[in-house]
């Protein structure tokens, strides 16, 4: 690896480092996020898992977060916060980096330095890798796969086919939507094929023949992977056919039963140009601009110096077709554009490289470069914007369903009131929410011990601390027994009311009184 090479690497990872890892905790926990977090509790305090084919996606993430756990000496569940679990996607993040080498001689040198830089600084790639979801994991696993197969074309040595099947196993046990990037894989490396011995007329595909027995090999690796991952390490027998069984109930999904159905424009509009009224403008259009640069580059090939056609080209046909898959489908949430964002990114990479070379007099190439440093700044300063300043905010692209900081004010009164009963934490607390709409309360009142959760108003209903959801307009505080000390905000749309028996209102008021005879 050149000396150039390696600084810009590791001027990416430092840039990537400074985006993701300061105030992780600032933004409060997105529903799927708690979700996650208490799937997770059971596997860390039990060793249990089972794979849900209707829910929350495949095993991966939590078996990495035990991993990661045991690896830094955690010594308990309650150790874990906000923070401590979104380190584990942005590891993931930091990796898409850290792979680059290993294609840079595809790439090429200029390319594969933007590359690390448009990666570490992208808004989308920066808000997500702060985000304890599946989407990051998948990401990495699937462009580690594709890291594979490069070098095995390269090299043709088995140990690199192993590691692509082991990859598209992490790719399934990681998220279901794996089959549209496997499609799109395929699709791809067909028409890379086409395309060199139709319109190239070339004999290159002639130089690489397929060896079935490498090829057996990796399809083995892939299914052992992901069945010991969904078999829970051979404790769940139905695990591997439930990782088939998924696709019906997220099919119907995909068909328009789901709420998340948005227009084909969903991801393009969000990425390219988003301000809603009294915010900040946040747009990666310089990323776009280059990518289709890339485009036109892959396939004319002018400004290819140092760099493999046919995987620039393969990565063009990918990403085209991925980005085509997404914004078909009509179920849409912002964070599954990372999928086809992060081969947009590859593509501006390789434009932004083959502009500096189209430039030929000094002055304009730096002129360029001034330009291209002058776009990245920028596209650092919104990263930082959606990561730190606006991470709970709506006017935010990327934020979506996001949890209300106001829950964290909830919190902090529950956790008061506990400290003022006499029971403390095993104060018996009462949520009333209609179809479970309450996460990611779960989460954060994961240490009291005496909940109750109901999806209508109970025949008794009364408890030391209600937490009611404004649709049922309960008015408990007219039976004069409780008090209606707070509204607040879970999510947009959705509050809830907080109800106090008087008795621990009072008590509660004499723990807050200051005491006069301290200053």
């Amino acid at each position: 690896m050149s000396r150039a090479l390696t600084l810009g690497l590791l001027v990416a990872l430092a840039t990537a480092l400074a985006l993701r890892c300061p105030q992780l905790g600032i933004r409060p926990a997105h529903n799927d996020e708690a979700v996650n977090a208490i799937k997770f509790q059971g596997l860390w305090e039990h060793g249990s898992y089972k794979y849900d084919p209707n829910e929350h996606h495949g095993p991966s993430l939590l078996y990495f977060t035990e991993a990661w756990g045991k690896l830094t000496g955690v010594p308990n569940f309650q150790h874990f916060d906000d923070a401590r679990f979104r380190v584990v996607t942005v590891i993931f993040g930091l990796g898409l980096i850290l792979l680059l080498p290993l294609v840079a001689d595809g790439l090429g040198r200029n390319a594969t330095i933007c590359a690390a830089i448009f990666t570490a600084i992208s808004p989308a790639m920066v808000f997500y890798s702060r985000y304890y979801i599946h989407e990051m994991l998948l990401v990495f696993f699937t462009f580690l796969a594709l890291v594979a197969g490069w070098r095995y074309t390269r090299s043709h040595k088995i140990g690199w086919a192993l590691l692509a099947g082991a990859a598209i196993g992490l790719m399934q046990a990681t998220k279901e939507t794996f089959v549209l990037t496997l499609a799109a894989i395929s699709a791809a490396f067909v028409l890379n094929h086409i395309w060199m011995r139709r319109i190239e007329a070339s004999d290159a595909p002639t130089k690489f023949k397929l060896n079935f027995t490498h090829l057996l090999a990796a399809l083995a690796v892939w299914l052992v992977v992901a069945f010991i991952l969904f078999s829970s390490f051979f404790t769940n027998a139905s695990g591997p056919l439930d990782a088939v069984r998924t696709y019906l109930p997220w099919l119907h999904r995909a068909g328009g039963a789901s709420p998340h159905i948005h227009p084909w424009n969903f991801y393009l509009s969000r990425l390219a140009w988003f301000h809603p009224d009294k915010g900040p403008v946040f747009s990666e259009a310089l990323i776009l601009l280059l990518a289709i640069i890339g485009l036109v580059v892959a396939f004319t090939r002018r400004g290819l110096v140092g760099v493999n056609a046919n995987l620039v080209r393969f990565l063009a046909f990918y990403t085209l077709i991925l980005t085509a898959i997404y914004s078909l489908l009509s179920y849409k949430t912002p964070w599954c554009l990372l999928s086809f964002w992060h081969g947009t990114i590859l593509l501006a990479a390789v434009g932004a490289a083959a502009l500096l070379q189209w430039v030929r007099p000094r002055t304009m190439k730096v002129a360029v470069g001034i330009l291209l440093l002058t776009g990245a700044a920028q596209l650092a300063f919104q990263a930082w914007q959606a990561g730190i300043v606006y991470s709970a905010d709506r006017r935010n692209p990327y934020v979506y369903a996001q949890t209300s900081p106001d829950i964290l004010n909830l919190v902090a009164k529950l956790d008061t009131l506990a400290r003022a009963h006499p029971q403390k934490y095993q104060m018996l607390v009462k949520v009333m929410s209609p179809e479970s709409n309450y996460w990611p309360l779960p989460w954060y009142l994961r240490q009291f011990n005496n909940v109750g959760w109901w999806p209508e108003v109970p025949t008794d209903p009364f408890a030391p601390v209600m937490i009611v959801s404004t649709q049922f307009q309960a008015g408990f505080d007219e039976k004069k027994t409780h008090l209606m000390v707070g509204m607040f905000e879970l999510r947009p749309q959705t509050f809830f009311e907080l109800y106090v028996e008087l008795d621990l209102w009072r008590d509660y008021l004499r723990a807050i009184k200051p005491n006069p005879s301290q200053p």
